[in-house]
């Protein structure tokens, strides 16, 4: 008897040092994803970049095609968000999952002021790397400083909940 009494106390003891060490030292970064994995794709002149030339900034990467309608309707958005927020390291890139040119047309008429990358085939299955396992598109990521992917978001998103994930991400 007195064997069960020392294993409860014990055991209550154990609860209470686990309750108040979860709340002395909470995880960081408890809603990491994974790490970005280095890539390159092309952007609209043919020109070659390493994603890891953003390294150090808050990323809004959106996988989109000028063939999807709420891919063109968050666009705007982005393209406000990312005037708003560059100074604080936010960068949106675009990886576009279709050919060139009316990526390029539709790029230029909307004035789109983020980089916009070409995926293709190469694009598709990038995204589904990144965790697009129902094909959805658009397809966006938020990804720390540190280069950890800490939200996925398949379908439209919009600005109040970009800026909701990445308000905690800002300098």
């Amino acid at each position: 008897m007195k064997q069960t009494g020392l294993i409860m106390i014990a055991a209550l003891i154990a609860l209470g040092l686990g309750i108040t060490a979860r709340h002395l030292f909470p995880a960081v970064e408890k809603n990491v994803i994974g790490t970005l994995p280095e890539f390159n794709l092309p952007d609209l002149s043919g020109r070659q970049h390493n994603i890891s030339e953003w390294r150090g900034k808050v990323l809004v990467i959106n996988f989109w095609a000028t063939w999807c309608p709420p891919c063109l309707k968050e666009i705007p958005d982005f393209i406000a968000l990312q005037e708003h927020y560059a100074a604080q390291g936010v960068q949106f890139i675009g990886i576009a999952l279709e050919d060139r040119a009316p990526v390029a047309e539709y790029s230029a008429a909307g004035k789109i002021n983020y980089p916009i990358l070409l995926g293709g085939d190469n694009g598709i299955s990038l995204a589904h790397q990144l965790g697009n396992n129902v094909d959805a598109v658009p397809y966006t990521l938020v990804v720390d400083k540190q280069g950890q992917i800490l939200h996925r978001h398949p379908g439209e998103f919009s600005k109040e909940q970009i800026e909701e994930v990445i308000a905690p991400l800002l300098n």
